[in-house]
């Protein structure tokens, strides 16, 4: 059967590849780039989860999911940009006024890295941004030129896998992660461009 990637429509499924083995440990929950700092700061152990529950209920929901053989084995979130801290970021720059979508967290879980699931993740990814009529999908992935990145760093992809996957370099950014600094990649979605 291989990777197959969907819609994160199935909560427990987000949970077992972004939550926390401790229901009250205060882990991301990929939520750091999804709402305001605010708010982020102020949620604390099960109500990040909470948080993610109402997401994954939501149209669109908050990224995608990979499976292999029917096992979830990672995660990519994905959301209009509009939606995300990356509209009011001061460090990665808008290009243009386009609505385009974001993803900014490619995770696979241990056991199963080194098999291109985050090649699948991404064009998974894509694949959503596109079913929503997104004229064009960006991420912010470090520029690492095959540098080794810390793997609690990898969640942004590299330049290297973007490319792969069609994506251009758009814009220089003035965010550094791991010590590389991390650049704008663009694809466009629109018909004959």
């Amino acid at each position: 059967m291989g990777i197959e990637v969907r819609p994160a429509t199935e909560f427990e499924d987000v949970k077992a590849v972004v939550g926390p083995k401790r229901p009250d440990a205060n882990v991301c929950w990929c939520l750091s780039y999804r709402i305001p700092s605010k708010q982020n700061l102020e949620l604390h152990g099960p109500a990040r989860g909470e948080l993610v529950k109402e997401l994954v209920a939501q149209d669109p929901p908050p990224g995608v999911l990979a499976y292999d053989d029917g096992e979830v084995v990672g995660w990519a979130a994905v959301h209009p940009r509009s939606d995300t801290t990356f509209v009011r970021n001061r460090r990665i720059p808008n290009v243009d006024d386009l609505d385009v979508w974001s993803v900014w967290c490619i995770r696979v879980r241990p056991g199963h890295r080194g098999k291109g699931i985050s090649h699948h993740l991404l064009a998974g990814a894509v694949a959503m941004a596109r079913a929503y009529g997104a004229p064009a999908i960006e991420g912010y992935p470090v520029d690492n030129n095959g540098g080794k990145v810390d793997l609690t760093m990898a969640y942004v992809g590299t330049r290297k896998l973007f490319e792969r996957a069609g994506f251009a370099k758009a814009a220089d950014t003035d965010s550094v992660l791991n010590g590389f600094p991390r650049v704008l990649m663009r694809l466009d979605l629109r018909r004959g461009r």
